[in-house]
């Protein structure tokens, strides 16, 4: 798996501290551990020092170099509590709400963020993607001139039936539900920017649609012609497609026949899909029936780097987001 291999050894040339919300979670410490141990990253875990210990000990791994932090006893959880209020007094939050949401492992985590006392954050082994995008937006916050908090998957086809070998970004597969066509142009160009952190190549995006090059009429095409339009305007110098079916997005011949005139030529390695449906759809055939590695959703746009894990992830998965998040926090 080179591309991991890649982003792995990115993450150790400046380790940055990365919070795992549900430190509590075997997984998680396992992960921890792991990514400890070959310097990815500095990792803290929120949770109960004696549950963490304990956990760690039925297995035999060293919690050695890992930071644990207990919301119940912190001596920041005082000052956490007053920058929640301070963010969320106008939407009727009181101080004893405040104080009682310090003492969740998310909102503490992501508070610790907000206060610099880590770089990245991580969860969703147990709390859901609601939960975590919703306190990410709410505590982290959007990035200055972001409009649109969107997310991509990395997906690594390396397997022996792949051809070729490579990786690709595939977005927004988990927060953006029905993207206008200017939401649309803000997730392409914010998952163009992570593919220039990420992939090895320069990016080759292509806006997929039932249709290319106009041959359907319908409103669902318009919007990513549209959206292309404004990525266009916006990043004349990238290779862009749109609108543009899958497999001339993916086949020099096939495109060749149908868009003469192709920017991405065929080897489109930055996937825009036109909602939510088809993203998520997508992704998930390609991992399960077409073998590839899916690592995400990886969040853009927001002030710091705040992931999501699916709840059926592995220890492997979390490793591997580790590394994602370092390298984001890096950038």
């Amino acid at each position: 798996m080179k591309i991991l291999n890649t982003i792995i050894n990115q993450a150790r040339v400046a380790p940055r501290s990365i919070v795992l919300a549900e430190g509590d979670d075997i997984r998680v410490i396992e992960a921890a551990e792991r990514a400890t141990r070959e310097g990815i990253a500095n990792c803290i875990l929120v949770g109960d020092p004696g549950t963490i210990g304990a956990l760690a000990d039925e297995v035999g791994i060293s919690l050695e170099g890992i930071r644990i932090e207990n919301p119940k006893s912190s001596t920041r959880a005082h000052d956490y509590a007053r920058n929640l209020l301070d963010l969320r007094a106008k939407k009727g939050m009181t101080i004893d709400q405040a104080q009682e949401l310090v003492l969740d492992q998310l909102h503490f985590a992501d508070l610790m963020v907000r206060a610099g006392d880590a770089d990245g954050t991580i969860a969703g082994a147990r709390y859901t993607s609601g939960d975590c995008v919703r306190a990410a937006l709410q505590i982290i916050g959007v990035a200055p001139g972001i409009n649109t908090v969107s997310s991509f998957f990395l997906m690594i086809f390396e397997a022996l039936h792949h051809e070729p070998k490579q990786a690709m970004l595939f977005a927004d597969c988990a927060l953006v539900v029905d993207p206008g066509a200017e939401q649309l142009a803000d997730i392409a160009l914010a998952t163009t920017q992570s593919a220039q952190r990420i992939l090895e190549r320069d990016p080759s995006v292509a806006m997929l649609s039932f249709s290319t090059n106009g041959s359907a009429d319908h409103p669902f095409v318009d919007k990513v012609r549209q959206a292309t339009e404004i990525v266009r305007k916006k990043d004349p110098q990238l290779a862009v497609d749109g609108d543009i079916q899958l497999d001339a997005a993916l086949v020099p011949s096939i495109v060749e026949r149908k868009m003469p005139d192709s920017k991405t030529r065929g080897n489109a390695n930055v996937l825009i899909f036109p909602d939510l449906n088809a993203a998520n759809i997508g992704y998930k055939i390609a991992q399960r029936l077409g073998g590839a590695i899916a690592i995400g959703p990886i969040m853009q746009g927001l002030n710091h780097p705040a992931n999501d894990l699916s709840r059926g992830c592995s220890t492997e998965d979390i490793y591997y987001m580790i590394a994602m998040t370092a390298v984001q926090a890096q950038g």
